[in-house]
């Protein structure tokens, strides 16, 4: 036997892998979502046993609907961040919004359908205009938001006069404060949400076009995907659905008030990185999102419960969410 022989025979098998050996990958953002999953349980069993009520079913129907409008806006900002982008003004784009459908429909008359589209529009608008801004000017998503968040919190004040604009016209009140079967409306809105989200997300062209523009906008650029429309599109997607939001917290409210929603472009955004997606853009997943919206949501009512200061409820959400991002941070280096 010859020995050369003997030696292309044993680099035949040692170059093919055993198949009974070999390990089924998993992706870092389902292990993301597996982790929060398993930390959503010991969470839930911990304000089981030690929050009063918590368990209750009025108390479990009042997470999903404070969640609601946050994971509702996570749609949006979960394409926009996959995309590499971020979005700031998602809670002024909420109030403003809210404010101009009150306008529209108590002091314009205009019918409510009508007046529930021009928002959503409008909305879109202010999502495309940083959309546009950032692909034909070159100015980076987070100035632009910035600048939106600060000039539309002032804008819902100008429009209002510094007032709520009520009361809403009959039969409104029903979108934020109405039951569809044994859910509140804006918890079935929040479904249909995600539901689109994630067919977009994971089963059309358009939503492997986002992933592929926020891992390497050159190789998709050469790949033939339009990056400014994939951009613009993003933006668009997350004001009309922050315009949503507007809408249905101006229902819960029953009149459109400037002051709603100060502080949730960073719960949107901290659900978001909690739920697996990376700052870095490329990787993410809505429903990673919708579980961080979740855990969020559960921890600040189990705090509430237990008479946790509003400090400390500050300091426990920030630990949580620089944890979440070392934890992908770790999973990156990994890779």
């Amino acid at each position: 036997m010859s020995t050369k022989g003997t030696a292309n025979d044993m680099a035949s098998v040692s170059a093919t892998p055993p198949p009974a050996t070999t390990r089924r990958h998993i992706s870092p953002v389902t292990r993301s979502m597996l982790f929060l999953l398993l930390a959503y349980v010991l969470l839930f069993l911990v304000l089981s046993w030690q929050a009063p009520n918590f368990t209750s079913s009025s108390n479990l129907l009042n997470i999903l609907r404070h969640m609601a409008m946050i994971a509702i806006c996570g749609v949006g900002l979960t394409m926009v961040i996959v995309a590499a982008e971020i979005d700031l003004s998602v809670g002024s784009v909420a109030a403003f919004c809210g404010v101009c459908m009150a306008l529209f429909a108590v002091t314009w008359a205009i019918p409510l359908p009508l007046a529930m589209i021009m928002t959503l529009l409008l909305g879109a608008a202010f999502g495309a205009f940083t959309g546009t801004l950032r692909v034909l000017l070159k100015i980076p998503s987070f100035i632009t938001s910035l600048a939106l968040l600060t000039a539309l919190r002032s804008g819902a004040f100008l429009v209002s006069g510094g007032f709520p604009i009520s009361p809403m016209p009959e039969g409104f009140s029903f979108w934020g404060n109405g039951w569809i079967g044994p859910l509140p409306v804006p918890v079935v809105i929040m479904v249909i949400a995600y539901a689109l989200g994630y067919v977009v997300m994971a089963r059309t062209s358009w939503g492997r076009a986002i992933y592929a523009v926020g891992g390497n906008e050159e190789a998709a650029r050469l790949s033939g995907i339009s990056v400014p429309g994939v951009k613009i599109g993003v933006f668009a997607i997350s004001g009309a659905l922050a315009a949503l939001a507007g809408i249905l917290l101006a229902s819960r409210l029953n009149s459109g008030t400037p002051t709603v929603a100060q502080g949730m472009e960073l719960e949107v955004i901290a659900a978001v990185i909690i739920g697996g997606t990376s700052l870095f853009g490329g990787a993410g997943s809505v429903l990673g999102t919708l579980l961080g919206a979740l855990f969020m949501a559960t921890l600040k009512n189990g705090m509430v419960l237990m008479g946790v200061s509003p400090y400390s409820q500050g300091v426990v959400s920030g630990v949580v969410i620089v944890l979440a991002v070392l934890l992908g941070a770790l999973q990156m280096r990994r890779r």
